[in-house]
């Protein structure tokens, strides 16, 4: 599902970054549960996981550093949010209790280059 409040106009560069992030979850042996889940209060980018384990992946994806790293663009605010958000994901799934984590994947793709995946596990 993609949210029209969240995203606005056609976000080519984020949408293939995302592709790039899920595609690099499932090599390390993650099921992806959700992509682009939102609700009023905002979106999660992805939502993984282990037999043990759920992430919360915040994917960022940059064609040039004019506005600095991906990984810069999730700030304290935006983190605070996305653990709500996480929250009431759970909540709409009946997951009571489990170990959840919150990881950031950065993808830094320069025009005419190739995409740089970077993975930061338990971000925030």
């Amino acid at each position: 599902m993609v949210c029209s409040a969240v995203r606005r106009g056609n976000n080519e560069l984020g949408r293939a970054g995302e592709d790039l992030a899920a595609d690099h979850l499932r090599s390390q042996g993650y099921e992806i549960l959700a992509r682009n889940w939102c609700c009023r209060d905002g979106e999660l980018d992805l939502v993984a996981a282990t037999a043990d384990l759920l992430v919360v992946a915040e994917v960022k994806t940059r064609s040039g550093r004019g506005f600095g790293s991906p990984a810069a663009a999730v700030t304290t605010q935006k983190a605070a949010r996305i653990r709500g958000l996480a929250l009431r994901w759970r909540r709409e799934q009946c997951l009571r209790w489990c170990p959840v984590r919150f990881d950031v994947i950065a993808v830094d793709w320069p025009a005419g280059g190739s995409a740089q995946v970077q993975h930061i596990v338990g971000a925030f």
